[in-house]
């Protein structure tokens, strides 16, 4: 025990190691699996280098970014005393290992799909088989990378800045170890956001354009060879909801961690790890978390035709959070001192706990409210489904309302988790409560990631024209995916919340402020400006998916007007034409809402100071969380309700399917929701985390320039009382008013 005592701060990047070994021998044996005739392999193959284009594109345009960001940073760790150079490279490294995350997911999604196709030539559950285990390659490399990453550059800084210097663990020295590793996940973040955005308008782009002309004008099925943009949209599902989830995930699980360690350091902590118990707790958690999630996953399966895949699911996904919560138990117990405190609040080591489980109950509830509003058979997507019947104007007003809607249930409970974490263990609650949410990313990874796997799937199932049994069985692993994917989003925004408080605590307690006053005029401006962002963000985002489609549209209409031949498979369409263009649009479209993300918070910060830079977060925060939820719910909703008249529905006692009215209603819906989901609304967690930590990282320089003592008039009142003699003569009480010049 002693030697574990002494040594857990290596224990904690091995368990990241182990994950990336588990991913390594996953992704072997997804490899390994039949991947179909020549013609699925053809076809898988386009799909693949079409997501590479475009993630070559990505990387060239972010490459020059991350340098010149990097020199910026390196220059100002040499302005204040509680910074350092050092920040770049850790930055370097942050973004590194966000954009590999992405590819990691890539690479495998695009062997996946296929094997998957073939798989379901089999069975159902060979199928789940294969597309949840490439999930899982994304969700456990993802988490592995992060655990091995930060416990990695924890150790290098640690002794660098604290035990080489004999500093103290709540000192300067520890303040600069923690943040220099900030850099790790502001570059984490920062290729997130234009991973999330740029693949975001990616996908949409083709996915409006294969769907308006293909579907709506052409009458031919979603995934038809003879659609020239079908490529595109299928590239863009990893683009998009592989490559940039996985950034996203990435961000968000290392700004949790790091979050919770800037205030663990803040707790003096009688324990036996040196005092840094409560900074290495919520890594610890992680890698616990890391390690169930990889054991959970082999609960995932199904063994007849019948059987439900969202149970199975579900089975893995609540075994994770079980086992988990079971081992945050005895980790507290054993890291923590029995009392601490932090500003004040006093708390013990079973608040700790406690502030956890609320962390992991938030999470889970969120998911399950997600599915309840985005799930088919529900009475949300019913609702939209039932106005489909009367038009496309109805179909927009019902998922918007159902939108709308879904933001009230994920709020409350968001509000008693925060309550609630606080209520056990103050901010230090709060933070440990999101760590703990986080702690199960592997797995919800691997879920959200296996959704897009199956959508592919279900596409080369019919652009090779297969057998209608085949495609049934991807349809219905796509059918739960859409679901999953939705969930995962929900997860994600939940989990981007409670990070941003955690990171907002950070900031104040750097910057040197003790609370944010909105009486005061410039601090209530900060907030109203910072309540806007999210939406000039989204019409930036959504914006940017209706030109690149309205380019896509008119080269699909092209394509079918002047190649004879595509509507009889007589020729081949030209699918790179459609690809191409969705990249120009994405690299193209993606930079300015990546620039007020970065930029918006450095002006603020050093025009106006740390207070309305606070407000400015605090509107921010609120506002993208609610934009967030409503745009991910209601295009999910819209979405699976177009799925269901793909199947078949009863509306006052006449069944629809197919090419019918209210389906081409809710096909609209769909269209309309697309960028809702996959573009604007998922990058508002990323936009709030975003700017939470470039907040962080420049915390130092505004407090350094607002709380600067040198030449500040303070005007002051200072009561005086004077005795006048020993003997019981009266006192004299004088009022002073006076201006000192403090130096």
């Amino acid at each position: 025990m002693e030697f574990l005592q002494n040594n857990l701060i290596y224990a904690i990047p091995l368990m990241g190691l182990f994950g990336i070994i588990v991913m390594l021998i996953k992704s072997a044996w997804v490899s390994k699996q039949d991947a179909g005739d020549e013609n699925m392999r053809t076809l898988s193959g386009y799909i693949a280098d079409g997501a590479m284009a475009f993630l070559k594109a990505e990387w060239k345009i972010l490459t020059y970014f991350a340098i010149i960001a990097a020199v910026l940073l390196a220059y100002s760790g040499t302005l204040v005393e509680t910074s350092s150079p050092v920040i770049a490279v850790s930055f370097l490294i942050g973004a590194f290992t966000s954009a590999f995350a992405g590819y990691i997911g890539m690479n495998i999604a695009t062997k996946a799909n296929v094997r998957t196709t073939q798989a379901a030539r089999t069975s159902l559950a060979k199928a789940l088989k294969v597309s949840f285990t490439g999930g899982s390659v994304m969700g456990i490399g993802v988490a592995g990378l992060a655990v091995l990453g930060l416990g990695s550059l924890f150790i290098v800084f640690y002794n660098l800045y604290v035990v080489q210097t004999g500093g103290s663990v709540n000192g300067k020295e520890m303040e600069k170890a923690l943040e220099v590793l900030a850099g790790f996940s502001l570059g984490a973040e920062s290729i997130a956001l234009f991973a999330r955005v740029g693949g975001g308008i990616y996908t949409k782009a083709a996915d409006v354009g294969a769907d308006l002309v293909g579907k709506v004008e052409a009458g031919i099925p979603e995934d038809d060879v003879r659609n020239p943009a079908t490529i595109a949209d299928n590239v863009g599902d990893n683009v998009g909801d592989v490559a940039g989830m996985g950034a996203d995930l990435f961000g968000s699980y290392v700004a949790t961690i790091l979050a919770t360690m800037v205030l663990g350091r803040e707790i003096v902590s009688a324990d036996n790890f040196g005092g840094i118990a409560p900074i290495l707790l919520p890594m610890l958690i992680a890698g616990l978390g890391l390690i169930f999630s990889i054991v959970s996953t082999y609960m995932v399966r199904i063994s007849k035709e019948t059987d439900s895949v969202q149970n199975a699911l579900n089975i893995g996904n609540w075994s994770s959070i079980i086992m988990t919560a079971a081992a945050a138990f005895f980790a507290v117990r054993w890291l923590l001192p029995e009392t601490m405190s932090i500003r004040g609040f006093e708390f013990t080591k079973t608040d700790v706990f406690m502030a956890i489980i609320v962390g992991l109950v938030v999470g889970a509830l969120m998911s399950i409210i997600t599915e309840y509003y985005t799930a088919m058979g529900k009475r949300p997507v019913n609702s939209i489904i039932k106005q489909s019947a009367t038009g496309h104007a109805t179909n927009i007003i019902g998922g918007l309302a159902v939108g709308m809607e879904s933001t009230v249930l994920p709020i409350l409970v968001l509000a008693a988790g925060i309550y609630g974490s606080y209520y056990f263990a103050g901010l230090y609650g709060v933070a440990i409560a999101a760590a703990g949410m986080m702690a199960t990313t592997a797995m919800q990874l691997a879920i959200d990631a296996f959704g897009p796997i199956a959508d592919n799937a279900g596409g080369i199932a019919e652009m090779s024209q297969l057998p209608e049994e085949v495609r049934g069985r991807t349809d219905n692993l796509d059918a739960v995916g859409n679901t999953t994917a939705a969930t995962g989003k929900g997860f994600a925004i939940a989990s981007a919340a409670l990070t941003s408080l955690a990171l907002f605590a950070a900031f104040v307690g750097i910057a040197g402020i003790d609370r944010i006053d909105i009486y005061k005029a410039d601090v209530l401006a900060g907030l109203f400006v910072g309540g806007m962002i999210p939406f000039i963000f989204s019409a930036l985002c959504i914006s940017a998916v209706g030109r690149a489609a309205m380019d896509m549209v008119q080269e699909v209409r092209r394509q079918f007007r002047e190649i004879p031949g595509i509507m009889e498979y007589k020729a081949k369409p030209e699918y790179e034409k459609c690809v191409a263009i969705s990249t120009q649009a994405s690299i193209r479209e993606m930079m300015l809402p990546g620039a007020i993300a970065l930029i918006v918070p450095i002006l603020v910060g050093f025009a106006f100071g740390p207070e309305v830079l606070g407000g400015l977060l605090a509107g921010v925060t609120v506002s993208g969380v609610l934009m967030g939820m409503f745009q991910s719910n209601a295009g999910g909703a819209w979405d699976n309700a177009k799925k269901s008249f793909e199947k078949g529905v009863e509306i006052n006692g006449e069944m629809y399917y197919k090419k019918s009215e209210p389906h081409k209603a809710s096909v609209t819906g769909d269209t309309v929701g697309d960028p809702f989901k996959d573009t604007s609304g998922p990058s508002m967690n990323i936009l709030i985390k975003l700017m939470s930590i470039v907040s962080l990282v420049i915390a130092p320089h505004i407090s350094a320039g607002h709380k600067s003592a040198e030449n500040m008039e303070v005007r002051k009142e200072v009561k005086i009382t004077v005795k006048v003699d020993s003997l019981g003569n009266q006192q004299v009480d004088t009022l002073i008013n006076k201006t000192d010049t403090i130096k």
